[in-house]
């Protein structure tokens, strides 16, 4: 099976191809300039590698979120429009499932990390067992300090991932102590590798049915909300 892998959950362009269990290629590149430019001359770029045509693919797999709003609709976008086009299965992954299995030989909890700013993070709580990925706590948006709180009463060291979680680290060691560890620049992003080795094994989905995962609302929608309640209440 001949599988391409996309990620635009972050400033980081994650993009790789398979052949059955073997990697061809992946390209990684971690540069804030916008992925709707990006992405279809990296994957272009990166075929022509390993001489493979888009005919030539079997499945798609692509990060759904949660991360940035613009980079997630970007890949999902595109992700089901080859899908689509190709008639080829897609799949939709986790980026931060992918994050956490981009951990080299780790056995034990791992906590991926996206900066989702003003204190809250995109974060989820993840196993690695024999190369497994288990869910151990969903995807959400959180307060670092609250999602601290929880993790330390779990009474298990728990490492964290992610070049983003760099910037919590303090905060994470005041609150965590010794049951945070830092895996720090060994495991900054998502390997395409990683987000392949989930998307083999999960579902196919009807590329019509994938939709991003954004964990959130987007501010516009929150404050429409807000602003819609106290209109509601002063007028009661």
């Amino acid at each position: 099976m001949k599988v391409l892998a996309i990620d635009t959950s972050t400033y980081t362009l994650s993009v790789g191809v398979s052949d059955g269990d073997v990697i061809l290629a992946e390209q990684v590149t971690n540069v804030k300039k916008n992925h709707s430019v990006r992405v279809m001359p990296a994957i272009e770029a990166l075929m022509n590698e390993v001489e493979m045509k888009p005919g030539d693919l079997d499945k798609i797999v692509v990060a759904n979120g949660p991360g940035s709003y613009t980079g997630v609709r970007i890949g999902v976008t595109i992700a089901k429009t080859l899908a689509w086009t190709l008639q080829i299965p897609l799949t939709a992954v986790s980026g931060l499932a992918s994050l956490a299995a981009s951990a080299p030989l780790i056995e034990g909890l791992v906590c991926p990390v996206f900066d989702a700013r003003r204190g809250q993070v995109f974060t989820g709580l993840y196993r690695l067992s024999n190369g497994f990925v288990e869910t151990v706590k969903e995807d959400r948006n959180v307060l670092i300090t609250d999602w601290c709180q929880e993790l330390i009463s779990i009474g298990e060291p728990v490492l964290f991932v992610g070049q983003e979680s760099v910037q919590h680290e303090k905060v994470i060691a005041e609150i965590m102590g010794s049951a945070a560890a830092f895996a720090g620049k060994s495991v900054p992003y998502t390997r395409p590798a990683a987000l392949i080795s989930l998307g083999q094994s999960a579902d196919s989905q009807d590329p019509e049915q994938v939709i991003p995962y954004y964990a959130r609302l987007a501010e516009a929608e929150a404050k429409w909300l807000e602003a819609n309640e106290k209109r509601a209440q002063s007028s009661e």
